[in-house]
């Protein structure tokens, strides 16, 4: 009888030495999170933001960019699709 009161003693014991070990982890956790947040704080009062005129010339040339890869695209792929139906129709 003595060893089941021990052994039951010694489980409950365990079970707050866990709730003590997830509350630590969990405080620690809240640190962490809190110092992310500050050192993202410092690090975005580092950053050095483009003018808006930059902002526009980049807008244009990316806008630039992205047409003529599309008109590029277009052709090949009509250029293709002409092969294509040439060779399986067999005409000249």
């Amino acid at each position: 009888m003595a060893k089941d009161k021990d052994k039951k003693e010694l489980a409950v014991s365990d079970k707050a030495d866990k709730k003590a070990d997830k509350k630590k982890d969990s405080a620690k956790k809240q640190g962490k999170i809190s110092r992310w947040f500050k050192d993202l704080k410092q690090e975005m009062k580092k950053v050095v933001w483009p003018s808006r005129k930059v902002v526009i010339a980049n807008s244009i040339v990316v806008f630039a960019a992205m047409l003529g890869f599309a008109a590029y695209t277009f052709l090949l792929d009509k250029g293709f699709l002409w092969l294509f139906e040439k060779a399986i129709s067999g005409r000249s």
